[in-house]
């Protein structure tokens, strides 16, 4: 009888604890942004500044003074780049080098945080600024306080694990999207992060369908359809599926639009694309929203 008794308190304790694994599991929720961005509404921003903005007289690409900057004069997502430091730090850099960008030299995995500060960043036309290379976990603390959402460019020295978790650690799952290249990139980075939105590369119909058979549900895709327009039933496609769609003009449309006039940005919305991914963003934005 002993025996029968301690079996039924042994089981009990099991049960108990599988039964607080599943209730750990569904206090995970979904980011905010998964609702927030559905073809089906209007009220999110319609401009992705590339780089945090590029070509902007006295402030640099990839800085957090920009992104302040851009932010006080229109609405919009900021697409940053994230790389590693030798000891570990997740910073905000395009490059393997920081040469291009800052008056230093030398690769970001070369060089430790502390090492970095000691350079300035300088604008894209050579401009020293009193800018510095910012930490990825300060911009998060900026962007979570401001409500300024962010698509995270993960370099390929950097893990998604270790921006995921960093992004967790700062709470700011709602204003984070997290980018990838391919159908592995988007299926790795669901699994590590279902309650994420992700940017997903969907140029074409082929690469939505494989997209499709992964089983990455479809309200988490934000679809990124390239830096050329894509056929106009693709558009259809995407937008019937409730998924919005991102051009990036970045490049040859963005001079487009430069040499025949920036109501091509209007053009290319209402062709299908609900937001534009730019180095234009104040012109691209008051030719969409003005």
């Amino acid at each position: 009888m002993k025996r029968f008794i301690l079996l039924l308190l042994i089981l009990g304790l099991i049960g108990c604890k599988e039964s607080k694994t599943i209730d750990v599991r569904t206090v995970v929720s979904n980011s905010k942004l998964i609702e927030v961005f559905k073809d089906s509404k209007t009220n999110y921003p319609n401009i992705s500044v590339h780089r945090g903005g590029k070509g902007l007289l006295n402030y640099p690409e990839n800085c957090l003074e920009t992104l302040q900057y851009v932010s006080d004069s229109i609405s919009a997502v900021y697409e940053v780049d994230v790389a590693q430091t030798k000891d570990g730090q997740l910073v905000l850099m395009h490059d393997n080098s920081i040469e291009r960008t800052t008056n230093g030299s030398g690769l970001v995995k070369d060089l430790t945080y502390k090492e970095l500060k000691r350079f300035n960043l300088e604008d894209d036309y050579g401009n020293k600024t009193a800018f510095k290379i910012p930490l990825f976990s300060e911009v998060l603390k900026w962007c979570k306080t401001n409500n300024v959402i962010l698509t995270i460019d993960i370099k390929r020295s950097v893990s998604q694990e270790t921006v995921i978790n960093t992004v967790r650690e700062a709470k700011a799952e709602d204003i984070s999207i997290i980018i990838t290249y391919d159908v592995e990139q988007a299926k790795s980075a669901y699994t590590l992060a279902p309650e994420l939105l992700l940017s997903v590369s969907a140029r074409n119909h082929e690469e939505f369908d494989r997209l499709l058979k992964a089983k990455i549900p479809t309200e988490n895709m934000l679809a990124f359809t390239g830096t050329r327009l894509s056929n106009a039933s693709l558009y259809k496609r995407l937008n019937e599926n409730d998924i919005v769609c991102m051009l990036g003009t970045l490049g040859n449309l963005d001079k487009q639009a430069e040499a025949r006039g920036d109501e091509l940005y209007l053009r290319w919305q209402t062709f299908g694309a609900n937001i534009i991914a730019t180095d234009r963003p104040f012109e691209a934005f008051r030719a969409i929203n003005n």
